[in-house]
């Protein structure tokens, strides 16, 4: 059983940037795709960027494009989002997830098995 953990949220003014990490144990991620989610108060879970199992094939939302890198290291079984020119709309609760039974990354929450707690990631304006 994957679990997923977190980390790197936190308090951030407008402009500032932030390194989230998602490491994985209890098996190995190495050959699934990967990827960022984000939920705000009172509104729906919405796709932030995903990678492939290499870390060569990337999407992100148009939202963040230009913004953020999503990047993995195999090696330490650990994905990142490297968020720079943060928006006070960015604010939100923000998951990795793993794909059970594919490589390639996904835009969609139903594609993915295996769900971290969230970290928070406020902006301030």
């Amino acid at each position: 059983q994957v679990q997923l953990v977190e980390s790197g949220g936190g308090l951030v003014q407008a402009g500032g940037s932030l390194r989230l990490s998602c490491a994985a144990s209890g098996g190995t991620v190495t050959s699934s795709g990967m990827g960022w989610f984000r939920q705000a108060p009172g509104k729906e879970r919405e796709f932030v960027a995903a990678l492939s199992w290499s870390g060569g094939i990337l999407y992100y939302a148009d939202s963040v494009k230009g913004r953020f890198t999503i990047s993995r290291d195999n090696a330490k079984n650990t994905m990142y989002l490297q968020m720079n020119s943060l928006k006070p709309e960015d604010t939100a609760v923000h998951y990795c997830a793993v794909r059970r039974d594919s490589a390639w990354p996904g835009r969609h929450a139903y594609e993915y098995h295996y769900w971290g707690q969230g970290t928070q990631v406020t902006v301030s304006s």
